[in-house]
């Protein structure tokens, strides 16, 4: 399969946000960068000064709204249909990323999301799992039909909480350090 240039587009992030990962984590532990573009999301992972290893997955922010929410908000079903895609393309990573690894990312959609879930806005912020799992309840209730959830109304925005959600809870990361982009 030869590489497309939004793949490529997708490394080189990925490769700029390892760099930026490992500015804050100098020491040689393990590390790991989650990017999610509107197309691809990506990992890249290693303990040097540049990644060891870069995978691409079949999935992005913006396909995963497009393919499977018709409606704004997005149904239960909808959800539920796309918590599956996801799955389906996060489980293979369980394979080769170490249990050890520190989750970074320098994503815009995630540090919404870590502001959105109460964290004060700094350079570097530690969204848990915990408090991304509050976040996602609140998805779920606007889905249901409750609107004092106050959370952004865009596809994506359910699109990038989904993916993060199943990101951190299938490969068991406790939280995430969302750094600032340079």
């Amino acid at each position: 399969m030869t590489p497309s240039s939004s793949d490529a587009s997708v490394t080189e992030i990925l490769h700029q946000a390892y760099a930026a990962a490992r500015r804050y984590r100098d020491d040689a532990a393990l590390i790991i960068v989650l990017h999610m573009g509107a197309e691809h999301c990506g990992v890249a992972f290693g303990q040097g000064p540049e990644s060891d290893l870069v995978k691409l997955l079949p999935l992005g922010t913006g396909r995963l709204a497009r393919d499977q929410f018709k409606t704004s908000p997005p149904t239960l079903l909808a959800l539920e249909n796309a918590i599956q895609v996801v799955e389906d393309s996060v489980m293979p990573l369980r394979a080769v990323i170490p249990r050890e690894a520190l989750l970074f990312s320098v994503d815009a959609g995630v540090r919404e999301i870590a502001l959105l879930s109460g964290l004060e806005p700094t350079e570097s912020m530690h969204l848990s799992l915990d408090a991304m799992e509050r976040t996602f309840n609140r998805l779920v209730a606007v889905v249901e039909g409750s609107p004092a959830a106050r959370l952004p109304e865009s596809n994506n925005f359910a699109a990038t909480l989904l993916i993060l959600r199943e990101f951190m809870h299938h490969l068991q990361f406790s939280h995430i350090a969302v750094l600032h982009a340079q």
